[in-house]
Formats: structure tokens, sequence, C-alpha cells
């Protein structure tokens, strides 16, 4: 039988060491001994300035996180701005951009009206005023759909003048609209008068050119460019004496003994807002050769 060995350890009632409180008072005093140390001799600067070095890149570390989150959140923020600032600047563009053509449309009414004004004292027959709509949606005719129709007087065959000059004439009424044909239809022609020399003759529409021609005049005849045409009157539709068309070019035909002769109307069709629709004389419209044949 093993023999027995001998415990050593102390009793349980000298193993226990010191109490906490012991414990707490040993540590407080040493604590005190400790900041009465650094504040007379200055010891613990060199240990903080240490632990403070050592510990800059963990807080940087800790921090860079907080850092990106708040750079992300002043970018969101900014980015968030400046959007803010994009949409109102192109709204008060647009609000602009909008103010400016409305002032542009009312100052080309304006001059229109003005001109049709002084136009309108000129004439010896009956106008009414009226407003280009749209363009004729057929793309081999000149033509424009004003906003006055048989409710409002117009009559077919009605002469229709901007500020500038003949314009056209009514060729087509419905109730609350008419159907304009410019001079420049190649179906339309209108007796005219050079008012330098006296000479009569009738002017047919080129819509390709946007012109009118002269045509069947003598080589000789006497004309220049920039001779000014109104209407002669002798149709019995266009009053005498309204203004048509300036010669714009005068081309002599070999020896046929015809000289070609285009016009550039007076009028402005692509420009033209308002216009004066005057009473017809008879009520005809007047056709070129080729449109009646077709």
């Amino acid at each position: 039988m093993p023999k027995a060995t001998v415990d050593r350890r102390p009793p349980p009632l000298f193993r226990q060491g010191l109490t906490p409180l012991s414990k707490l008072l040993l540590l407080s005093a040493l604590s005190v001994l400790l900041m009465v140390v650094d504040t007379r001799l200055q010891l613990g600067a060199p240990l903080r300035a240490a632990v403070a070095t050592a510990l800059t890149p963990l807080q940087w570390l800790a921090l860079a996180p907080i850092r990106a989150l708040q750079a992300g959140s002043d970018y969101l923020g900014s980015l968030q701005a400046a959007q803010q600032e994009a949409s109102a600047a192109r709204t008060e563009l647009t609000r602009q951009v909008q103010r400016a053509a409305q002032v542009e449309h009312l100052g080309q009414e304006n001059r229109e009206l003005r001109a049709l004004l002084g136009m309108r004292e000129r004439l010896t027959v009956k106008a009414h005023g009226a407003e280009a709509l749209y363009d004729s949606a057929d793309p081999y005719t000149r033509k424009l759909v004003i906003d006055r129709g048989e409710a409002q007087g117009v009559k077919p065959g009605s002469p229709v003048m901007d500020g500038y000059g003949v314009l056209g004439q009514v060729t087509r009424v419905y109730p609350l609209v008419s159907e304009v044909t410019l001079l420049t239809d190649r179906d339309q022609a209108i007796p005219v008068l050079n008012t330098r020399t006296g000479q009569r003759s009738v002017a047919y529409g080129q819509p390709r050119q946007g012109l009118l021609e002269l045509r069947f005049i003598a080589a000789s005849a006497d004309l220049e460019v920039g001779d000014l045409l109104t209407t002669s009157g002798v149709d019995g539709i266009y009053p005498p004496g309204l203004p048509v068309a300036h010669i714009h070019s005068i081309t002599h035909q070999g020896d046929g003994g015809f000289a070609r002769v285009l016009c550039q109307p007076m009028a402005r069709p692509e420009h033209s807002l308002q216009l004066l629709v005057l009473e017809p004389l008879t009520g005809k419209p007047l056709r070129s050769p080729e449109g009646n044949k077709r």
C-alpha cells in the first residue's frame, strides 16, 4: 500500500490573500502616488507621447469608416443639391425661352398688324382680318388654311393679302375655315401691270422656285429687274393697284423671240400670320390654262 504523501499546502485561511477592500485601498494609494509623482516630476509625459504615437494608426483605422460615411453623405447631399439647382435652372431657362418666343411672336404680330392697317387704309374694297392656321398637307400644291369661313362672310374667289402684297385667293370655303391658294401654286395666274411702263401681262405660279413667271413676253419688251408689278384689275377679281411682285430676273430664250421673266412675290406666306381677306369683285377664282386643262 503506497505511503500517503504529506499535504504541504497552507490552510484555506492563509490561501485567501488580500481582501478586495485591501486591494482597492492599495491600488488607490498607488494611483495617488503616481499622480503626485507625475505632477511633480513630469515622468508620465514621455510615456503618454509614446502611447499616443503608437495608437495613432489604430485611431485612424478606427475612424476611417466614419470618415468614409461622412464623405459619402456629403457627396450625395451635394449631388442632390446640384441636381435640384440644375433642374431649377432648366425650368427657368425653359420659361425664359417661352417668354422670348412669346415676345418675338407678339412683336411679329404687331409688325404685321401695323402693315395690314397701313394696307387697309389704301384699299377701296371691304376687307376682313384673318389669321393663318397651317399649310396644306398636299406637297404638290401651295395652299394654307385661315381661321375665317362661310360663317364670317368669306366667299370663294376672295383675294387674300398680307401686309406686303397679294398672297393668293380663297378657293374653298368651309363653315369655319377657308383654304387659300397661293400665287406661287402651279394652278394660279394673276393679271399684273408694270407700274413703270404700264405694260399688262399675266403672272403664273412657279411652286418649285417660289416665284412667279411672266410668260410669252417678247424679248424686246421694256422690262427691267426691279420693276414693280401690281394687279391690273382686268380680271374682275383683284382690285387694281395691289402690289404683287418685283421682277427678279430676265433671261432671253435664244432665237425664240421670247424672254423668260421671273418675279419675286412681295407677300411672305412663310412668315405671315395676320392676313386680309378682300371682298371679291366677281367671286370666280382665276386659274392658269394648265390648271384648267387638268
